[in-house]
């Protein structure tokens, strides 16, 4: 499953975020993980999500790919992974490379059943056809 969160900053996407993986903790039988490009966020997230922190900006959304893949082959019981920022992570993202990443996530959504929300910082109308079945 892909859900999405798009708006302009300022609109309360990443506290939506941390909102719905707090939740999402607290019933998991797996493990959740939240990915964001600083720590400002760390310590509003419930003891049990497993926080990781991009260290670097990455060129594109295939290197945000293997980021994931390398994360999901490290911990096979990963249930739920929140990404903030999808725009602030992947450099010059155009909405190709977003309904490219969004459909390469949402075949490891269903080859491994784990559950993907992710903040695209756009207006939703602005956003590909392809993914408005997932904003949320």
């Amino acid at each position: 499953m892909i859900k999405i969160i798009a708006g302009e900053k300022g609109e309360g996407k990443t506290k939506k975020l941390i909102e719905m993986a707090n939740e999402a903790a607290k019933t998991a039988k797996g493990h959740v993980v939240f990915i964001d490009d600083d720590n400002r966020h760390m310590y509003d997230l419930h003891y049990n999500i497993r926080f990781v922190k991009t260290n670097y900006k990455m060129d594109d959304q295939r290197i945000l790919f293997g980021f994931i893949c390398g994360i999901l082959s490290q911990d096979s019981d990963i249930e739920q992974i929140y990404i903030d920022g999808l725009n602030n992570i992947v450099e010059n993202l155009t909405n190709e490379d977003i309904a490219e990443f969004t459909a390469e996530i949402g075949k490891l959504s269903a080859e491994n059943g784990v559950d993907f929300v992710f903040i695209i910082s756009s207006k939703a109308d602005t956003l590909p056809e392809g993914i408005k079945r997932y904003i949320i």
